[in-house]
């Protein structure tokens, strides 16, 4: 793939004071820093505020005014962040390269360049025989390879990806992981799963968001090369850990 974006990472710290929801103080005073280059693991029982959290930093919500974004490098985050969701939203009577590339014609880009670079990322997601065949020809698991494909396209430095393969089976949810880990290398994101095994594969820091107003634990941090072997036992461990301390916060969540 041709890097477009030769950006240097640069650090973000986020900052939530008082954001309410439904009458209940979602979270309060609340720090996240996101290292530059590395990814970061957002985990937590369903509620707690992690898609909230991610769309406070996407700029996708109206209570913007409750957060502050630094970035190390001195500029605003704005403009420079793609953005993938649990759905792959891909438009129904696109075909696939269209969908890859609607963020450009939206924007009205008309670049022969970035048209080839559409068709080698389709290709780097194993794709490039569906390129002009619609969503419907796709299964669940090549669906999100697309949205891969579309999220990369934007060339941004920082990439959010609110639980992205939780939808797909067990297989396609690893190689997917795989896939994103090898693609998505130098550059600076922040995943939002459910999904324990999933953050110490690809992470290297993980946090764990729990109780109400919503807290930040620091659970891992994780420096050896990614995707890490589901078998090793060290990451075996630390999965059962991670389990015992999000039952925990679900069980205090429903008490």
């Amino acid at each position: 793939m041709n890097e477009t974006n030769q950006t240097v990472p640069f650090d973000i710290v986020i900052e939530v004071d008082r954001l309410a929801h439904d009458g209940a103080t979602l979270f309060n005073s609340l720090q996240l820093n996101l290292p530059g280059g590395a990814w970061t693991c957002l985990l937590g029982v369903s509620g707690v505020g992690k898609t909230t959290l991610l769309k406070l930093v996407a700029g996708l919500t109206q209570n913007n005014s409750s957060v502050s974004i630094r970035c190390s490098d001195g500029q605003p985050l704005a403009n420079r962040v793609a953005y993938m969701a649990q759905q792959d939203l891909l438009m129904p009577w696109l075909t696939v390269i269209e969908n890859v590339t609607l963020g450009d014609r939206l924007r009205r880009i008309s670049d022969p360049i970035r048209y080839g670079l559409a068709y080698e990322l389709i290709d780097r997601v194993g794709l490039l025989d569906y390129a002009r065949e619609l969503p419907a020809k796709l299964s669940g698991g090549m669906r999100q390879r697309a949205a891969l494909a579309r999220t990369l396209l934007e060339d941004r430095p920082v990439v959010l990806m609110d639980e992205p393969f939780s939808a797909l089976d067990a297989i396609t949810r690893l190689r997917l992981q795989e896939m994103a880990a090898d693609l998505l290398k130098g550059r600076t994101v922040l995943l939002v799963t459910h999904d324990p095994l999933e953050a110490l594969r690809i992470g290297n820091h993980i946090f764990l968001l729990k109780d109400q107003p919503a807290q930040l634990e620091k659970i891992a941090e994780l420096t050896d090369p990614v995707p890490r072997d589901i078998k090793d036992q060290a990451i075996l461990s630390h999965q059962a850990d991670l389990l015992s301390r999000m039952n925990k916060s679900n069980q205090k969540k429903a008490s």
